[in-house]
């Protein structure tokens, strides 16, 4: 089972690293604000579609020289080995604020929902950093090219 998942994992990396997905994905993660806000199941469907979706709908990127596409991969190094490091943090720190966000959005608290979603969207960029300096980092200890 165990290889079975990293397969598919790799599977799904291999796509989602295309920028196109990396960055869609990003744009559009205050779409998970909308079931929330309006209190409707087919907004959540839609938006969990979507989601689902964006991961495996473009191709594995031409190159890996791409922000994006090394923050994937980094990520996907970064899930397969789970350090214990700062990376932690603030994916915590970014799924929190993304937590006050829903709160703030089931409130009809617009402006908290707003700034919330932007907290936790700017964090994921720095993670995005971290990964993608934990790719790189991994490649000069193991001696691949990243």
């Amino acid at each position: 089972m165990p290889g079975t998942v990293a397969a598919l994992r790799g599977k799904v990396f291999a796509r989602h690293s295309n920028p196109w997905s990396a960055w869609t994905r990003w744009l559009t993660t205050p779409l998970v604000l909308v079931p929330v806000w309006t209190r409707k199941w087919s907004h959540a469907g839609i938006v969990a579609a979507w989601m689902v979706a964006n991961a495996v709908a473009f191709p594995p990127p031409k190159h890996e020289r791409a922000f994006a596409t090394r923050a994937m991969l980094g990520e996907e190094l970064w899930i397969t080995e789970r350090p214990k490091d700062a990376a932690m943090l603030v994916s915590a720190g970014s799924s929190v604020l993304l937590l006050a966000a829903l709160i703030a959005a089931r409130r009809h608290k617009a402006g908290a929902a707003a700034g919330a979603a932007g907290g936790s969207m700017a964090l994921t960029m720095y993670y995005w950093k971290q990964m993608v300096a934990y790719r790189e980092q991994s490649s000069t200890r193991t001696g691949h090219c990243a």
